[in-house]
């Protein structure tokens, strides 16, 4: 069986402790990714990023 491209990955923000996992294909998205998704701790949308 191959092995695919996908890659799960810890998404950190960036203002609180506050975490989710999301999948990235690491073939074409070679850096870190950030996205701006809602945080609920905080309740309103925040930068989250990639983290190791």
């Amino acid at each position: 069986m191959a092995k695919g491209a996908r890659e799960n990955v810890k998404m950190k923000s960036t203002e609180s402790d506050e975490c989710y996992w999301t999948e990235k294909n690491k073939r074409n998205t070679t850096g870190r990714i950030e996205l701006k998704k809602y945080d609920k701790k905080l309740r309103k949308h925040v930068v989250f990023k990639e983290a190791k």
